[in-house]
């Protein structure tokens, strides 16, 4: 299985580069995924996930706004569902 966010599900997706002479080779563009332990504000107690840069500002504005969240319950889905 893939790496993939818990909170963006971003991953990894293939693309092309393209030269000037418009000759396309295949590449990897991968998305900025840090592994990180965090404080599961359900439970309080610290919880180890893989998560993208993006989804570490999302969590920080869900704090910001007192919204409740669980982290081992979106690290079991794999991604958030809204």
């Amino acid at each position: 299985m893939s790496k993939s966010c818990i909170v963006t599900g971003k991953q990894t997706i293939s693309g092309f580069n393209v030269s000037h002479a418009k000759n396309r080779t295949k590449r990897k563009l991968r998305a900025n995924l840090q592994k990180k332990r965090l404080l599961n504000p359900a439970t309080g107690r610290m919880v180890t996930v893989c998560i993208s840069t993006r989804g570490l500002r999302t969590l920080k504005k869900w704090g910001k706004e007192g919204k409740m969240y669980n982290l081992t319950k979106l690290n079991q889905e794999g991604t958030l569902a809204i």
